[in-house]
This record gives structure tokens, sequence and C-alpha cells, in this order.
């Protein structure tokens, strides 16, 4: 596990620590939950929580819901064990040699080839995060779990910053027409090839505008994207096919989720699904490794 340490600036948070420390140990995978907790709150991403950014997060509230509730799976902030179980999975997934890294040609194949090359390539530049992974050109599991909240909780605002670095080709801190249609030319060529009624740039790219309604028409700022409520959206169009045209058809499923359940996050959905298909496909191969046992003591049983 990566050495992290805690900056913080009173007596009384040492023991808050040590609980921490205590309750990963014995309830959850420890590396996930601590790489879950610096994703949301070390938003200076220097691998130091600082007083500040202690007192801005919801560790505390977390911890405290977490030593009342029974059931850690209904702690859904950072320790909850099936949401460990879906991200180690979908790692485990992609990592078809099981060397504990991802290249550009296992992290494709991610959400039934949803991404585009193109942003695939902007991850791997390390523009949005640098890879702790030590091996060129291959992620690590800690750059995955950064890699798999960005990308199934994407109104989050450490999500915004994550995929506004990679869209942002220039690093000027803004994103131009030019660069949007960049991405989006993927996306085109993709419905195109798919026998898909392409939806054209200039149409795709009024409605971005209209969803995010930025300050300057010419380009979007990371501070348009954080004061929009759709903003998650934009980066769907310009880089995941699937979710592009879930949204297009406006799935009746996902609306559904949403009007049940308006306080779960897009991570917290997308957790309880995955992990409920992960479990049903785990109980079939147990009932067919089962069926097996069972055949082959039929056939050895004395008549």
């Amino acid at each position: 596990m990566h050495s992290r340490v805690l900056l913080l600036g009173f007596n009384f948070l040492d023991f808050v620590v040590f609980d921490i420390l205590n309750f990963l140990c014995f309830h959850c995978p420890a590396e996930t939950v601590i790489y879950r907790i610096y994703y949301y709150i070390n938003r200076s991403g220097n691998g130091r929580l600082t007083l500040r950014e202690l007192k801005r997060g919801n560790i505390i509230d977390a911890m405290l819901h977490a030593d009342e509730e029974e059931d850690i799976n209904k702690v859904l902030r950072y320790f909850s064990y099936e949401h460990f179980y879906v991200i180690y999975c979908k790692f485990w997934e992609l990592d078809t040699d099981h060397d504990f890294l991802i290249d550009k040609e296992n992290l494709i194949r991610y959400g039934n080839h949803a991404l585009t090359y193109r942003i695939v390539d902007r991850i791997f530049s390390q523009v949005a995060r640098k890879f702790t992974s030590k091996v060129e050109g291959k992620m690590g599991y800690e750059d995955f779990v950064y890699f798999i909240l960005a990308e199934e909780d994407k109104p989050s605002e450490p999500s915004l910053e994550y995929w506004f670095k990679c869209i942002d080709l220039d690093g000027n801190g803004v994103l131009t027409r030019n660069e949007l249609q960049f991405f989006y030319e993927e996306q085109l060529h993709r419905m195109e090839c798919m026998a898909q009624e392409p939806v054209q740039f200039e149409d795709i790219l009024c409605q971005m505008i209209d969803m995010i309604k930025p300050e300057n028409e010419h380009f979007i700022t990371l501070r348009d994207l954080k004061g929009g409520k759709l903003s998650g959206s934009i980066f769907n169009i310009l880089f995941n096919l699937n979710k592009f045209m879930a949204l297009e058809t406006r799935d009746a499923f996902l609306i559904r989720q949403e009007r049940e359940n308006p306080t779960l996050t897009e991570w917290d959905r997308f957790a309880h699904r995955e992990y409920i298909r992960l479990s049903m496909e785990e109980d079939v191969e147990d009932a067919s490794n089962g069926s097996a046992e069972v055949w082959d003591e039929s056939l050895e049983a004395p008549f």
C-alpha cells in the first residue's frame, strides 16, 4: 500500500485516524477505501490530507455512519464492501494476464468498448492524473480506481476536473469548439459504422451549449461545468458511445432509478447494478460447477 500522510492540526484527530485504520483492517480492503477517500477529498492531489480538506470532506460523518450501521454495505461513502467488489472485479476482468497492470488495449474494452481510442490515449498520457504505476504505458490498480470513479460518477467535481483536463488538449483552461469536435469525430464515426443515425457536430454543439449555458458561448470553462447539473453528460457525448446513446433515447429504467432514489449518486447506482450482475454470474458459475460435481458422483456410484 502506498504510504499516506494525514496533516492534522489537533491531537483529538489522532484517535480518529487510528479508528479509520483499525476499521479498514478489519472490515474492508484498505487500499480501495483509501483511494476512494483521497479521490474525493484530497483535491490538491498531493497525497496528503490537510485539516482544511478533512473539514470540508465528509469522512468523519462517514466514519460515524459506519460505526452505527451493522451492515457495512449500507455505508455508501467509501466503506461499502460491495463497492470494493465491483471495482476489483471490473479491474480483474480487464487485467487479462493478471499482472495487476492494465494497458490501452485492456482499457478500451471497458464498458463493452464504450470509450473512444482518443480518450483512452489521453488517459494514458496522464494529463488528468499521473499514474502511480512504475511500468511505462500501464496503469496500476490505484490508477484504475481513480479512472472508474471518474467514469461512473461524472457529475462529481473530481470527475469534472479529471475529464476537463483530458479534453483540454492545449492545457489553457478552456474547452474550445475544435477540442470538442476532435473528440466527437470518433463518436460520429462509430455511430456511422454501427448504422446508427449520426448526430452532426453542429447539432451536438448547440445541445451542449444549451445544457451548460457557459458565460461565453465560444468556449467552456471548468467553472461553467461545475455550475451545471447536466455537465457530466457532456463527456458522455464526447467519448462514451453507450452512455451517449442512452442519453439520446432517455433510458426509462435509468430515469425511474433517479426518481426513486434521488439521493444516490451515479456511482451508487452503477455499483448496485454491477454488484447484482456480478453476483448472478457467480451464482450461475457455482451452480454449473455444482451440477458437474453431482454428475461425476453419479457416474462413480456403484450399482
